[in-house]
């Protein structure tokens, strides 16, 4: 395969972002214009489907809410059906930035990585993460390297850039994960999946609420990713049992 006629998909999971999605979509437009876009509209009861309609972005819209990863997920089986070489994960509520999304492109090119994270941590940049979610990222970040020995500083990173070993195995999982941040990357590691990192600059949401907002949310979301992280080293001790 050529890396200069690649193709690239940009998968957008959308829910209720009828004032942010306007952003990612032009930014790509603007700043990675070779790249295809991909909205899913994760059922939204607000007006982004017919922001959708007034961009003129590809887009899909589920009949029902699948969720976060739900909705990632049918953005990846979209590229396997479609023939993509990449997938770029990329949030809807304009967090993401298109010219950060490249270097991702540009370094998976040149590497025998399968995963590229953008990660906030690698160096120090501009990104204000919140005292809780910080301690929260730590946290994580250390199980993955009790778990994997592999130093991830952004586990919970939604920017990421995936091959096409990576969208054939998303694709055809049946157990493709709730919440799909440090149990994925650690059970993909244990799997032989070499994981990387790049440092990339991302802004604060503007307008509406995050997944992780709140108080329940988040402790919630914890409880469940420490549970994952659990059975993905449970798994992997049984996998080296003779």
């Amino acid at each position: 395969m050529s890396h200069d006629n690649a193709k690239v998909l940009f998968v957008i999971p959308a829910y209720n972002e009828e004032k942010n999605i306007s952003k990612p979509v032009n930014d790509i437009r603007e700043n990675f214009s070779v790249a295809d876009i991909l909205v899913v509209n994760d059922c939204s009861s607000d007006n982004t489907l017919q922001v959708l309609r007034n961009l003129g972005v590809n887009y899909l819209n589920l009949p029902i809410n699948l969720g976060y990863s739900g909705a990632v997920q049918t953005g990846i089986k979209y590229a396997k059906r479609n023939n993509y070489d990449y997938v770029i994960q990329f949030d809807g509520d304009g967090q993401h930035l298109a010219g950060e999304a490249r270097k991702l492109y540009e370094h998976i090119k040149t590497s025998d990585a399968n995963i590229v994270i953008g990660s906030r941590f690698l160096v120090k940049t501009s990104y204000k993460h919140p005292f809780f979610r910080r301690i929260g990222t730590r946290f994580f970040s250390g199980l993955i390297k009790l778990i994997t020995r592999a130093r991830i500083t952004d586990p919970t990173s939604g920017l990421q850039i995936l091959d096409r070993k990576t969208i054939e195995k998303y694709s055809n999982s049946g157990q493709y994960p709730e919440f799909p941040d440090a149990n994925l990357i650690a059970k993909m590691i244990l799997e032989g999946f070499k994981v990387e990192e790049v440092s990339c600059e991302m802004v604060e949401r503007v307008d509406g609420i995050s997944m992780h907002a709140g108080i329940i949310g988040p402790v919630k979301y914890a409880i469940k990713i420490v549970y994952s992280l659990l059975l993905v080293s449970i798994n992997a001790i049984v996998r080296r049992r003779p």
